[in-house]
């Protein structure tokens, strides 16, 4: 693996990607985006991601609450990326606007799948073994 791709982000990594964030959080909250496939939509940004030469940002969205298609959500936002990243330029003051990228965040299900397997009869079964064992 490269050992760039390592690292952790930096802190300003993590400022400017929040910054984006929000900006894009009040942009969808406000109402800017007049795209029939994203009207009445309401559209949840859990997190930007940027590269350490603050060119590309990948953003993590889901339908608020979870309930909707992801996929259609995130190919609209791809879709209207220029006017977002003209948008996101006049609220985040940098050297040049990052490109954006919109993708599904899947960590809620992840960690919903997570959440079952502890709670699968077969888990508590290995569970409740180990504390006898251990007593």
């Amino acid at each position: 693996m490269n050992k760039r791709n390592d690292r952790a982000p930096s802190q300003r990594q993590l400022r400017v990607g929040e910054e984006i964030r929000h900006a894009l959080a009040h942009i969808l909250e406000r109402g800017e985006i007049h795209d029939p496939e994203l009207a009445g939509k309401p559209i949840t940004v859990t997190e930007v991601r940027i590269s350490p030469d603050l060119r590309n940002a990948t953003a993590f969205v889901i339908p608020l609450g979870g309930v909707g298609e992801t996929k259609d959500i995130v190919e609209s936002l791809n879709r209207i990326k220029p006017f977002l990243r003209h948008r996101v330029s006049q609220a985040v003051h940098l050297r040049s606007a990052p490109n954006l990228s919109f993708v599904g965040d899947t960590s809620f299900d992840e960690a919903g799948h997570i959440n079952d397997l502890l709670h699968s009869p077969e888990v508590a079964r290995d569970l409740k073994k180990s504390d006898d064992d251990g007593a």
